[in-house]
């Protein structure tokens, strides 16, 4: 008996309205594991539950959710996730002061600087960054989507049903009911 075992071989590409990030073809699995397992001690070091984001501590959020940025960026290609993890320090009236990649950095140098503060250079609503989690541990913690994408030709063929083909009419041929009427 033989079983062939596909490989990724082209980027992963998450479209996040109309910005390309390119994650990883395959990532070894201790290594997603050993990045994911950091990302729960992060979350559950600063008490934050991703499930229930009302009841956070606003600066605990902003952590966690960069614990999440720096989880995903582990898994992209170095451009995007350059973009995905550059922090812009700015003035009140949005004028960028200075770029860092470092939390704390930013956080210091916000400090120093009057009405300065900190934004994200690639700025996500939270369910964004919540839907690209749970659509990269799928991906990479072998859920449904890990199996390679590829062409039709190129899919698994269809089970052969048991039985043999009876005389009856396909059930979409003739009229069907509808539940709960």
């Amino acid at each position: 008996m033989r079983k062939s075992f596909a490989l990724h071989s082209e980027p992963h590409v998450a479209d996040v309205g109309g910005t390309e990030l390119l994650f990883q073809a395959e990532i070894f699995g201790d290594e997603f594991m050993d990045a994911y397992a950091e990302l729960r001690e992060a979350q559950k070091k600063q008490g934050v539950d991703l499930d229930n984001l009302a009841e956070g501590d606003p600066g605990e959020l902003r952590r966690t959710m960069r614990s999440v940025r720096l989880f995903l960026a582990r898994q992209m290609l170095p451009e995007s996730a350059e973009l995905f993890t550059t922090l812009d320090v700015v003035d009140a009236g949005g004028r960028l002061l200075e770029s860092f990649t470092d939390y704390d950095e930013a956080e210091a140098f916000a400090g120093e600087e009057e009405g300065a503060r900190i934004v994200d250079r690639f700025r996500l609503p939270t369910r964004v960054m919540v839907e690209l989690l749970e659509w990269v541990v799928e991906l990479y913690g072998g859920g449904a989507g890990s199996r390679p994408t590829t062409s039709s030709s190129g899919s698994a063929t269809a089970s052969r049903r048991a039985g043999k083909p009876g005389p009856a009419a396909s059930p979409s041929k003739g009229s069907t009911r509808t539940r709960g009427r």
